[in-house]
């Protein structure tokens, strides 16, 4: 076969759509060596996501693609899995130990950001990647009990200024519910729980983490201008419910986010329908149609929608999240298939000049 044949085939690959991500493939791969015998094409691929689940799909979509152009070859898809580093676009220095970092946000509480956070974790890592998890709702910290770590249970400390991550169903983790009693409120200003955010991020040994997603607390005040100023922010992702006062939150966490140049991979929505137990009816109890309003308006995606279930809320406040309690459950795949998009939309994400952080100047007249 000639070099043309070759090239041919790689162009045929990289213009390919992947149903699953909507993607071009040459946006989230890089296509290795093409070899082309009398019988056989062997062609080797490098994915920058997790999607472990979707290797073997790809593998019959590729070879049918191939089979149309040369016919009567056998083709071997050669897939492997490598999550780049994607930098800060404020050109922070990197955290050691953390590949990419992910604020997962919302406007407000009370829309499943922490239940969300988790699961996404956990399907990331099903997914095949490394990730950890850290828990920067100083005053509400609820990822401990959420991964079923044992209440008291403190982290072990390296070189008697750093800690180690405590390890829940695979994902490494830190959160300030490690380092106090439960019962114990965090009473303290502005200054003082950004401190301690940076300090748990800083001073904690991440352990080759593909995704570090931070569970941020809701609304846009002191710790997430810390965030944005000084922690490299690959991304974030919003996460909302269809009621009209969350998506008005969710509106401006995403002009936050945009003020300090940090890009928004997408929507979550959250409690999109409830579902009945009984019956399976499926009924907008928030309303409907409105991540998707937001997604449209702002330029970005809407990942995927939650159902508002029972199941969710019972298995995450057991310590045991649906990805975890019962993965090959209707809801646990959504959680995947919104963790490929994620990763996936990361991984086709180019930094681009934006606003910087502005400077308040108060004079006296």
């Amino acid at each position: 076969m000639t070099a043309a044949s070759a090239e041919q085939i790689r162009a045929a690959i990289e213009t390919w759509v992947d149903p699953d991500t909507g993607l071009a493939l040459a946006e989230v791969a890089r296509i290795g060596s093409i070899e082309i015998d009398s019988n056989r094409i062997s062609v080797e691929l490098e994915l920058g996501f997790a999607c472990a689940s979707q290797h073997q799909r790809l593998r019959d979509d590729l070879s049918a693609l191939i089979n149309q152009r040369l016919v009567g070859h056998a083709v071997e898809i050669h897939i492997h899995q490598q999550v780049q580093a994607h930098p800060s676009p404020k050109k922070l220095p990197s955290l050691e130990g953390v590949r990419n970092i992910i604020a997962i946000a919302s406007g407000k509480g009370g829309v499943g950001k922490s239940t969300t956070t988790v699961n996404l974790a956990l399907a990331l890592a099903a997914e095949g990647a490394r990730v950890g998890i850290l828990d920067a709702d100083i005053y509400g910290p609820s990822q401990g009990m959420m991964l079923g770590i044992p209440e008291g249970q403190r982290p072990e400390t390296a070189e008697e200024k750093y800690f180690r991550p405590i390890v829940g169903y695979g994902i490494q983790s830190m959160s300030m519910s490690y380092l106090v009693d439960e019962n114990t409120p965090m009473v303290w200003r502005g200054p003082m729980v950004s401190g301690a955010m940076q300090q748990l991020l800083n001073q904690t040994l991440w352990q080759d983490l593909d995704y570090l997603l931070i569970d941020m607390p809701p609304g846009t005040g002191d710790i997430q201008l810390t965030l944005a100023q000084r922690v490299p922010v690959s991304a974030a992702v919003i996460v909302t419910t269809p009621q009209d006062i969350a998506l008005l939150d969710a509106r401006k966490g995403i002009e936050m986010f945009r003020k300090v140049d940090i890009p928004v991979l997408g929507i979550v929505e959250n409690m999109s329908v409830h579902i009945c137990s009984q019956c399976g009816h499926e009924e907008a109890l928030f309303g409907a149609g409105g991540g998707e309003r937001i997604a449209q308006q702002y330029d970005t995606e809407l990942l995927g929608q939650l159902p508002l279930a029972l199941a969710i809320r019972e298995q995450t406040d057991a310590g045991r999240p649906t990805v975890a309690a019962d993965p090959e459950s209707g809801h646990a795949l959504r959680y995947r298939e919104i963790a490929r998009r994620m990763g996936a939309r990361l991984a086709k994400k180019v930094a681009a000049p934006g606003n910087s952080i502005p400077t308040i100047q108060v004079n006296s007249d």
